[in-house]
């Protein structure tokens, strides 16, 4: 396992997780970003923003290594919002009505990872567009493949 990922949740999980991958289109309900084997984000199930250990079972989850110099930020941004609770109201103006809203007391997933990493904005993201953004930026556009 690589210092630092984003770890993005395509597990089944509960209603909730239907709901927003089908609401976004996407494989991924959830995300994390893992510094040293913590898993940092905003959580519905504990209330808000926390760090703790989670054991990630790969066939739920698909992870992208990022640069180590992000580990420090991230712990450095959980530091300053640790304890804020979970962004029910950037998830509906930031998902649903497409508002970039932030209540600066609380986050969603993909909201607090995106704030951690340093990305403006932070309400716009899903865990699908912050994934796929992460790959972009870590894509070279020379690697990629491209049909003409």
């Amino acid at each position: 396992m690589a210092a630092v990922q984003l770890a993005l949740y395509k597990g089944k999980g509960r209603i909730g997780n239907a709901l927003i991958r089908a609401w976004t289109g996407s494989p991924y309900s959830h995300c994390e970003l893992v510094v040293n084997g913590v898993a940092y984000s905003s959580s519905i199930r504990d209330g808000g923003v926390r760090a703790k250990p989670i054991e990630f079972d790969s066939q739920n989850w698909d992870f992208i290594d990022l640069p180590e110099e992000f580990g420090p930020r991230v712990r450095a941004y959980y530091g300053i919002t640790v304890g804020q609770r979970y962004g029910w109201l950037d998830l509906l103006t930031g998902q649903v009505f497409n508002r970039a809203k932030d209540d600066p007391s609380a986050a969603f997933c993909s909201e607090w990872c995106a704030a951690a990493l340093g990305l403006p904005n932070a309400t716009i993201f899903s865990p699908r567009t912050l994934g796929d953004l992460v790959r972009a930026l870590l894509s070279p556009p020379w690697r990629q493949q491209r049909s003409v």
